[in-house]
């Protein structure tokens, strides 16, 4: 064995090893349409990020801006708009991915009564998944409820990012509530790689173990993500994830 094969052996994962997502084949959670949330401000920016999910393998996007009333108060007009001119951009660009776009709606009462009214929501798949985060400390006291009022209206509900969530992690009762109405749980790539915290990978890692994840995301908001993502092949539950059956290969 040469100096240089002797030297390859013993290189961590992480430098020797480029990220390859092609067994994902869908990225379902990401911030890529410019200027209306808190991910992309550019098209330029945009399709800077694009370029690099594709070259991860990646076949399609399906890009998720904010709704939140408080904040970010974009509507599906305003996100579709938004999609036709990325579109546009990505294909003069020669970037060769698919991209399409649904919304990361907010849990507050505001959401619950669109549910309520039946107005339309915008949602991803043939099972019409509608992807749903939370503030991160306090458990919405209308969680369980929306999910059910989803559920009743023909919708499933995503639980996005619950690794990230505080108060999931100090209430075993509402985690296992969540488990047993099947709610599926999306998991943030990051989290594996302690992009957030230590305790937030810690429970990534739990309700993988516990069978809850059913699909994945970047959750690329700029780069300083897709930088950090790269080092997720060093992570022991990288290959584990990669064996989950997840609902991504079917978007």
């Amino acid at each position: 064995m040469s100096i240089f094969n002797l030297f390859n052996k013993f290189q961590k994962p992480s430098e020797t090893e480029k990220l390859d997502l092609r067994w994902m084949q869908t990225d379902m959670h990401s911030h890529l349409i410019p200027g209306i949330d808190d991910g992309a401000q550019t098209m330029e920016e945009s399709l800077v990020l694009i370029d690099r999910l594709a070259s991860f393998g990646l076949k399609k996007l399906i890009t998720t801006p904010h709704i939140m009333s408080e904040f970010f108060k974009n509507t599906p007009e305003i996100i579709l708009e938004g999609l036709r001119e990325l579109r546009k951009a990505v294909r003069s660009a020669e970037i060769d991915i698919a991209i399409e776009a649904a919304a990361e709606y907010y849990l507050d009462e505001i959401f619950f009564e669109k549910v309520e009214r039946n107005e339309e929501l915008l949602t991803f798949g043939s099972q019409k998944l509608l992807l749903l985060e939370t503030g991160f400390m306090s458990k919405p006291h209308i969680l369980l409820e929306t999910f059910f009022r989803l559920e009743m209206s023909g919708y499933q509900p995503v639980f996005a990012h619950p690794e990230r969530y505080i108060y999931l992690h100090q209430e075993s009762s509402t985690l296992e509530a969540l488990a047993d109405r099947n709610i599926p749980f999306q998991l943030n790539l990051l989290s594996l790689t302690g992009y957030y915290s230590k305790g937030v990978k810690k429970f990534a890692e739990k309700i993988i173990d516990m069978g809850l994840v059913k699909l994945v995301g970047t959750d690329c908001h700029n780069e300083k993500y897709l930088d950090a993502l790269e080092r997720l092949p060093r992570e022991k539950y990288f290959d584990k994830l990669k064996e989950l059956d997840l609902w991504n290969k079917n978007l």
